[in-house]
């Protein structure tokens, strides 16, 4: 038969990763009741958790050159900053 594509409204998602991770639910038995591969429901459940973990896209964008001095026997680094309050450093060995 033809391939049907679906869209789910993510209050429609919210509402069958509730039910499909309810305690004594299983992702199959919920998967048949709603018509969806189970595949998918895992999917969103990760698509969810990426969101509620606070990642956040890293975008690599050149600077200005910026004049660094340090002694020629200095060891390389790389110094990632992030917001002004974490700071990196990954010696290059």
């Amino acid at each position: 038969g033809p391939e049907r594509r679906r869209r789910w409204s993510e209050a429609d998602q919210c509402r069958i990763l509730a039910a499909a991770f309810a305690p004594g639910a299983t992702v199959a038995a919920v998967a048949r009741q709603y018509d969806v591969a189970t595949s998918l429901i895992y999917k969103w459940r990760r698509t969810v958790r990426a969101r509620e973990t606070g990642f956040a896209e890293v975008v690599v964008a050149p600077d200005e050159p910026v004049a660094v001095s340090r002694p020629a026997a200095s060891p390389a680094v790389i110094e990632l900053e992030v917001a002004g309050k974490v700071r990196l450093r990954i010696p290059l060995t």
